[in-house]
């Protein structure tokens, strides 16, 4: 009987459990739409693997710029190990996989600000001309009061790193300090570096991955000499605030939508869990059925037969 078993019955059983688990992750939008920048993409990469305690699938895992689907990144990822077993469901996910939304966000040119007029707090536009005045001066005259402006651009991909600490990102900026003459071209009057590192906090609700950020260290400096860098101390404090109260609550009233991660029609992540670990991150849920999975699979099965 137990040879029978081993080599009839039970190969014929996880073949039909594949093929139905198969018919059920069809339900799954893989490759969609994430807003009008990007898309992701959460196409199998393999067949599901059937353990003596799970079932494994490997996801790409990938966003990409809606306008070149096919400038990627690397997949230099490292090997996800989940060793836990309390929850239903557990979701790794690696550095790789932030790091391609951040960087499709950077080549679809989102990370670009530009902070003038009403946008741009007076305590600030004061420190920035009293700091400029020589330089407003020596241009022309005339520009003493015409509004300042700044100008903030990301110059290379974010980049995100994982810990059992947590997980941060790090943002390298271009900043330019322009004077705007009314009906003329904005006049540059200075260039700046800024580095920021970013906390990030994810989170899941629902099918949802969401992530909140929080600016924990930043400088500026210039580009040009060691003697304009330390001109520019006074003003860390008042840049960083901008920052604090202006473009890190537009970005995370942002992320707060987060993306969908790839689960069938019918079934919720509930009692979710993350846990850092070096290199990814893993989380885990216990599932919520909105009907039977035997229900699911059959509905699954009749629209199948009802398209044909």
């Amino acid at each position: 009987m137990r040879f029978v078993l081993n080599q009839k019955i039970c190969p014929s059983l996880k073949h039909a459990a594949l093929v139905l688990v198969n018919q059920l992750l069809e339900t799954i939008p893989v490759r969609t739409e994430v807003d009008k920048y990007v898309g992701i993409d959460y196409s199998l990469l393999s067949d599901p693997v059937v353990t003596g305690s799970s079932l494994d699938m490997h996801f790409k895992g990938m966003f990409y710029d809606l306008h070149n689907e096919n400038d990627t990144l690397v997949n230099d990822a490292v090997n996800l190990v989940v060793r836990e077993y309390d929850r239903m469901i557990y979701l790794a996910l690696s550095e790789y996989f932030f790091d391609t939304g951040l960087y499709s966000y950077f080549k679809g040119g989102v990370f670009r600000m530009h902070v003038a007029n009403e946008r741009m707090p007076k305590d600030l536009e004061m420190l920035l001309r009293t700091t400029y005045f020589g330089a407003i001066m020596m241009l022309n005259p005339a520009l003493m009061d015409a509004p300042i402006s700044l100008e903030l651009e990301v110059t290379s991909a974010p980049k995100s790193t994982i810990k059992t600490s947590g997980a941060t990102v790090a943002v390298h900026s271009g900043v330019r300090v322009l004077v705007l003459p009314p009906g003329k071209a904005p006049v540059q009057l200075s260039s700046m570096t800024m580095e920021s590192k970013f906390i990030a906090k994810v989170s899941m609700k629902g099918k949802r991955l969401a992530i909140h950020l929080d600016l924990r260290r930043f400088k500026i400096f210039s580009t040009q000499s060691a003697l304009e860098s330390l001109a520019l101390i006074p003003l860390q404090a008042p840049i960083k605030t901008l920052l604090q109260i202006t473009v890190v609550p537009l970005i995370n009233n942002y992320t707060k939508k987060g993306v969908q991660i790839p689960l069938p029609d019918g079934i919720d992540f509930i009692e979710e869990v993350v846990e850092y670990n070096n290199g990814y991150i893993i989380v885990g849920a216990n599932l919520y059925f909105k009907s039977g999975l035997r229900e699911m699979i059959e509905k699954s099965l009749s629209g199948d037969n009802n398209s044909i």
